[in-house]
């Protein structure tokens, strides 16, 4: 067992006689970019995660220098991830441009990543060479995918690469029924909640969303998206208005989306 996945273990075992509103979070979806670096230094970022009750957070950065800085400030938070985007404004040409391949080679070269992504991808995007390059530097290293896209990306991906474990971005921005459809479909496939609140309205889950844990309720996680330099300063709401939906549920499934299916993925290679 590698001391990342060990560490997990124990603090999983440390985690389960808390009541939920101090459960630990597994923060599945961050950025910190070229911007926040700027203005949210490292040293605060860490901070933030930490007076969260973040335990862990999937990290990824456009250029792959706001990562590796995190990981120095507090590398026993940060699970890396390798973004494929230097700067912001590759969202809808990376998938073109040849060079970014280069620069995902370059990068798996000297650092340690959990995963490839978020990357932005939709319908035939995967049939592009730049994403099936991509998907086979993932395979050879058995790292996760972090897709942001449609479900015909998704089922793209598997056909590419039927192994794949992926987690699949904001579960798609798919309705419930949508996104129990897809994990019915494919076992390696994990969905977190990123950038939605319609979990939960007026203090009440939704019943379709409870429904959906209810039946899937090893595969969703949470996520903030801390996109943009100002979504730092929501990662600690975030994560109490995630306690506070997740208690509506039975506490070993508030667990699991919590932290412990998180956990679960990227132990599952």
């Amino acid at each position: 067992m590698s001391i990342l996945l060990a560490a997990l273990a124990a603090s999983g075992a440390a985690a389960e006689d808390l009541p939920i509103e101090n459960r630990p979070i597994f923060d599945a979806h961050i950025h910190y970019s070229h911007d926040a670096v700027i203005q949210v230094p490292p040293e605060q970022v860490a901070k933030i995660l930490r007076d969260a009750g973040v335990r862990k957070a999937l990290v990824s950065s456009s250029d792959d220098n706001g990562t590796q800085l995190l990981m120095a400030a507090a590398p026993d938070i940060i699970v890396p991830a390798l973004r494929p985007y230097r700067r912001r404004g590759e969202l809808n040409t990376w998938m073109h441009d040849e060079t970014v391949i280069d620069y995902l080679e370059a990068n798996l070269a000297k650092n340690t990543y959990e995963a490839i992504g978020e990357f932005h991808a939709y319908g035939s995007d995967i049939k592009t060479p730049v994403i099936q390059r991509m998907i086979e530097l993932a395979r050879a290293r058995n790292l996760i995918l972090h897709h942001h896209g449609d479900r015909a990306a998704l089922d793209l991906i598997f056909d590419s690469w039927p192994e794949a474990r992926v987690l699949w971005a904001h579960s798609g921005f798919e309705d419930p029924a949508s996104v129990v459809d897809a994990l019915d479909s494919y076992p390696s496939l994990w969905a977190d909640l990123a950038f939605r609140s319609e979990m939960a309205s007026r203090g009440r889950i939704n019943p379709n969303w409870k429904a959906a844990f209810e039946q899937h309720p090893e595969r969703f996680m949470v996520g903030t998206d801390t996109f943009a330099p100002e979504r730092w300063y929501y990662v600690g709401p975030h994560a109490d208005f995630s306690r506070e939906w997740l208690s509506q549920l039975s506490p070993e499934i508030a667990d699991n989306i919590a932290f412990a299916n998180a956990e679960r993925m990227l132990a599952s290679k």
